[in-house]
């Protein structure tokens, strides 16, 4: 893949790298030759077969390995680092490179040999040998021979750099190709997570503090009509007391709720202290590790948050998990969540707790890595980049 470096190389290195591509190019197709006539035999045998593969294969690396340094050196060629071509594609590669490079040097020789033929028509016109049609029909042919030289010359450097990209990485058009599909994608993701994120809150709403609110309701309602019949007085404090707890589980359960929505505590008093919250809060034995030095940005955190939370919150409902652990830890402008319990395994990644948290982890250029097998445990773990 050319980067911003290969637009700011000069043209005569960008020359100099194509001209040196010529005899790389003969060494290429030489060693090609030498070993398909040394190996050749012993790769048509099922026993040696294996052996030569690997010699051949590792002079073909080297080679290539020549190759994408001089794309790099010359043209500023930027290939993806984390991208290792196949064997297969390599020497596919070799092939193609020593053909076109020895095309290359073909094409230059003409070029060179009519240069040297325009030097000997310029001294049979100075010493008068040649008259005005001669010189005519031999600037004419020159010109046309001259203007398919550079043509082929320069469609042969833009095979040398397709072809390379073509080994060594995606081609630009390729990666911003792949990116708009991540977007696009993760943008899918975000509008179904706040979505599912919607669903629930309404339903915590409608089966929780609505039942209570009812509940609440109700107990007034039959203490006012006890306080209007001035009866059982008795009977009518003890249904003060029960509106009075039904109001205070209704004051924990609204305070749930909003903790699951979007905690304060985030913003107030960072990341750690709203997981401490969630240790707090979790039915579960809950051991915290936080490491992260300096403040991390805002959808950074909040990640990070809910993360923990809703795995920490799946575990209690359906992993029958006696322990959770929950690491965070920042380096490098990279945060690491990693959530582990030791309950009976087998969550599905494709479930919509874990999409969601796909989903809001994918709009931050980030990974979620599920591993559940049955039996557990469970380690979940996200990668989310902080720059």
């Amino acid at each position: 893949m050319q980067g911003d470096g290969a637009d700011r190389t000069s043209w005569p290195r960008r020359t100099g790298g194509f001209l040196l591509g010529i005899p790389s190019a003969a060494l290429a197709a030489l060693f090609l030759l030498l070993a398909s006539a040394a190996l050749g035999p012993f790769l048509l045998w099922p026993r040696t077969r294996p052996y030569a593969a690997r010699s051949l294969m590792s002079g073909v690396r080297r080679l290539a390995a020549l190759e994408r340094a001089r794309r790099r050196v010359f043209f500023g060629d930027r290939f993806p680092r984390h991208y290792r071509a196949e064997d297969r594609r390599l020497l596919r590669y070799l092939v193609a490179r020593g053909g076109s490079g020895l095309l290359s040097g073909v094409v230059l020789g003409l070029l060179v040999f009519g240069a040297w033929l325009a030097v000997l028509l310029v001294g049979g016109m100075l010493r008068g040998s040649l008259d005005a049609a001669q010189l005519a029909t031999q600037a004419l042919l020159g010109g046309v021979l001259l203007f398919l030289a550079v043509q082929g010359l320069l469609s042969l450097a833009a095979l040398d750099a397709r072809i390379a990209g073509e080994c060594f990485g995606p081609s630009e058009a390729e990666l911003l190709r792949r990116r708009i599909a991540e977007l696009a994608d993760s943008r899918a993701a975000v509008v179904r997570a706040v979505d599912t994120e919607r669903r629930r809150i309404e339903r915590d709403l409608h089966d929780g503090v609505q039942q209570r609110v009812v509940a609440l309701a109700m107990l007034l309602g039959r203490a006012r009509r006890g306080l209007d019949r001035r009866q059982d007085p008795e009977r009518t404090r003890e249904l003060l007391h029960q509106a009075h707890r039904e109001a205070q589980g209704l004051l924990t359960e609204l305070r749930e709720v909003a903790w699951r929505a979007y905690p304060s505590a985030l913003d107030t008093l960072g990341l750690e202290e709203a997981l401490g919250g969630v240790a707090e809060r979790c039915a579960i034995p809950l051991r915290l590790h936080y490491e992260a030095a300096g403040p991390l940005p805002g959808p950074v955190r909040t990640a990070a948050y809910f993360v923990v939370s809703e795995c920490v919150t799946n575990a209690a409902k359906h992993s029958a998990a006696s322990a959770i652990s929950a690491r965070v830890v920042g380096a490098d402008g990279l945060l690491t969540v990693r959530v582990e319990d030791d309950g009976r395994g087998g969550a599905d990644p494709a479930g919509s707790g874990l999409t969601g948290l796909r989903g809001r982890v994918a709009a931050l250029d980030g990974s979620l890595h599920v591993h559940s097998p049955a039996g557990g445990p469970t380690v979940i773990t996200a990668e989310l980049p902080c720059a």
